[in-house]
């Protein structure tokens, strides 16, 4: 394993997430990328804020 920096890809309720530079542990033999807890929490946030922002998009489209 080795320290790096990977993409982190996600297809959610109808938007694809891209994330090129997410610090993570590489395997060097398979290429698999281990987040750690501070990354995952700072990915999942940018997830929660996203769909939030989406909502509120939605919801305004929805009332004109």
């Amino acid at each position: 394993m080795q320290r790096s920096i990977t993409p982190f890809h996600v297809d959610r309720n109808g938007y694809h997430l891209v994330l090129d530079t997410v610090p993570a542990w590489v395997c060097d033999q398979c290429g698999e990328a281990y987040f750690e807890e501070r990354e995952v929490t700072a990915i999942q946030a940018a997830i929660t804020g996203l769909e939030k922002r989406l909502h509120g998009m939605l919801e305004s489209l929805e009332t004109r």
